[in-house]
């Protein structure tokens, strides 16, 4: 029997479960990628996570090749493409691990049916989440829309179920299951239409294992403070792994409930305040799964106040944001590191977020698509679901009280400006006590720290005292009427 594996967001050999039951039930095994070609010419996607995905498909086919399997690759239209190699190759069944995402939905039951006209089996797998919607749910069935109760039937399910991981297919096996077909080399960036990076976090299935044993070994003990320093390694930088699945969470979890057991100082607190991470992360997948409506509008018709009407003073704050010139440093530090990086520290992108919606009163969508177009790890699901979560209109929604006060969360998270002075230069030599606020400097501290406001750096864009009030007013109920 000959089958094909069709990697997408699973780009890695271990506890793949997709490839080791193709590499358990079939004679012969193909192994393919198609580079979605609708997709990368609409550019919803940034150069920085085309770029990560490259890196990751390079380690992939160099992995398969080195037991005995060539990636092959295509691109196209992924249905189209998935069905003329089946028919090119002769495949029996293909194998696949599913995705949760509307889009990906209507495009797998496409190819099945596509499949199933000519013979050709298909046989899908679990794999981007521990646990997938139908698994984790209410009393009576039902999509759970709290966090906190998710998260404890999550763990309820984990202590009953003891998942187990798959194991590397044996390469002395796997060899003898190769085809004759010669690897292709994968297309450079510029090919796919988009700009050669280098991205900021490495890369592969080698890279992630890496960055999890460091991180496991040391700052996960400290996760719980470190996590909301944006100027220390207190956070894992794993969340490109996880969307392109060069890691299993499943792996994961295993990995940091294991280190409990290690020599050195642990903490079983921090270790748990990591893995709700990866809960909430799965959490908004079932979110996803369950609500699909997400994708194009709010969760829940909750009264919020009315963002700021389009026109010119809108699109000024807009792009004031975007470039990190919001005259707030923690803002436009976040921004700026998204910008130069790809990716940004978490309790800066809630900052930032919150700023955009509540301070400049900009509808959260549109913070939605430029962190989509930006983000080394963007990924539908997490980043619909915080965006909403900061607007107070998904889930677990708060409406008008979720408002970072800028100034103090960088004085709480980067009190001496560290984080603020690694990407906003030009506030360098600014004291400690005007780091957070640089506006109220004097004329003469102004010269002293070589920095202009107006000139250098921009005042602030609005002031948030008054910008807070503005937005709580129109969030009352006369307000809305």
């Amino acid at each position: 029997m000959r089958g094909i594996v069709w990697f997408r967001r699973d780009l890695r050999l271990a506890d793949q479960p997709a490839l080791a039951v193709a590499c358990e039930e079939c004679d012969e095994v193909i192994p393919l990628f198609v580079f979605d070609e609708p997709l990368l010419r609409s550019h919803e996607f940034g150069s920085a996570c085309v770029n990560f995905m490259l890196g990751c498909l390079e380690e992939l086919q160099a992995s398969l090749g080195a037991i005995g399997l060539p990636l092959q690759w295509r691109r196209g239209s992924q249905v189209d493409e998935v069905f003329r190699a089946a028919l090119e190759w002769e495949a029996d069944v293909v194998y696949w691990n599913r995705d949760c995402e509307p889009r990906a939905l209507v495009r797998d039951l496409a190819v099945q049916e596509r499949l199933a006209q000519e013979g050709i089996a298909a046989k899908t797998f679990k794999d981007h989440v521990v646990f997938e919607a139908a698994e984790v749910h209410g009393a009576t069935g039902e999509p759970m829309q709290r966090y906190s109760a998710y998260r404890a039937r999550w763990w309820a399910k984990w202590h009953s179920v003891k998942p187990t991981a798959h194991a590397v297919p044996d390469a002395s096996t796997t060899r003898r299951k190769a085809v004759r077909l010669s690897a292709v080399p994968l297309p450079a960036a510029n090919e796919l239409g988009y700009e050669h990076l280098v991205p900021w976090i490495a890369p592969g299935e080698c890279c992630a294992r890496e960055q999890l044993r460091w991180f496991v070994e040391g700052p996960i003990h400290r996760y719980t403070d470190g996590r909301n320093r944006p100027a220390i390694d207190g956070s894992a930088k794993l969340s490109p792994h996880f969307r392109f699945g060069t890691l299993s969470p499943k792996e994961a979890v295993q990995i940091a409930l294991k280190s409990l057991s290690g020599k050195g100082p642990v903490s079983r607190t921090d270790v748990l305040t990591w893995i709700d991470e990866l809960i909430w992360r799965e959490f908004f997948h079932q979110v996803l799964a369950a609500f699909p409506h997400v994708v194009d509008g709010p969760f829940r018709q909750t009264v919020v106040p009315p963002s700021r009407d389009p026109g010119p003073e809108r699109d000024v704050l807009f792009q004031a944001w975007c470039g990190g010139r919001t005259g707030y440093p923690i803002v436009d530090a976040g921004m700026r590191q998204l910008n130069q990086t790809g990716w940004m520290h978490n309790r800066v992108r809630m900052i930032v977020a919150s700023f955009l919606i509540k301070d400049l009163r900009i509808d959260w969508q549109s913070g939605e698509q430029y962190f989509m177009c930006h983000l080394l790890d963007a990924d539908v699901a997490a980043n619909n679901g915080n965006w909403q979560w900061c607007a107070s209109t998904g889930t677990d929604s708060m409406p008008g009280y979720r408002i970072f006060n800028p100034a103090l969360q960088s004085k709480k998270f980067d009190p001496d400006g560290v984080y603020i002075r690694r990407y906003v230069p030009e506030l360098a030599h600014v004291s400690a006590k005007r780091i957070h606020e640089p506006h109220l400097m004097t004329a003469d501290e102004q010269v002293l720290a070589g920095c202009r406001i107006g000139t250098d750096y921009p005042v602030p864009v609005v002031d948030h005292q008054l910008a807070r009030q503005e937005y709580l007013n129109l969030g009352k109920p006369e307000a809305a009427r």
